[in-house]
């Protein structure tokens, strides 16, 4: 898949996995990867970014798999960005599938 499809999308796949549960940066990682492939070094600049800008909040738990992990709890204010960015997701994804068909509508 295209780089920069990535890139744009990754905001909105972290922010819709974090409205259905509180994660920790592997396994955002793996759930993302189950259905684009991404590597872990793209994945923390974007939720440190996030953070700062006051989308998540996060807290340690203790893993009884080793050190505790920091989690990644979504905000009041990126439950509405996940809500904006949702909808101009579908508006783009609509006004892009209009361009890509009238290739299909032509042949």
């Amino acid at each position: 898949m295209n780089i920069q499809f990535k890139k744009g999308v990754l905001e909105l796949c972290v922010l819709s996995i974090l409205s259905t549960k509180d994660c920790y940066g592997y396994e955002l990682v793996h759930n993302i990867s189950e259905s684009i492939t991404i590597s872990e070094g793209t994945i923390y600049p974007l939720l440190r970014r996030l953070t700062k800008e006051g989308l998540f909040t996060t807290y340690l738990k203790e893993s009884q798999e080793g050190p505790p992990r920091k989690y990644y709890q979504l905000t009041e204010e990126g439950k509405t960005a996940k809500e904006e960015l949702t909808k101009e997701w579908f508006a783009f994804v609509e006004g892009v599938n209009k361009i890509v068909g009238r290739d299909e509508e032509s042949e």
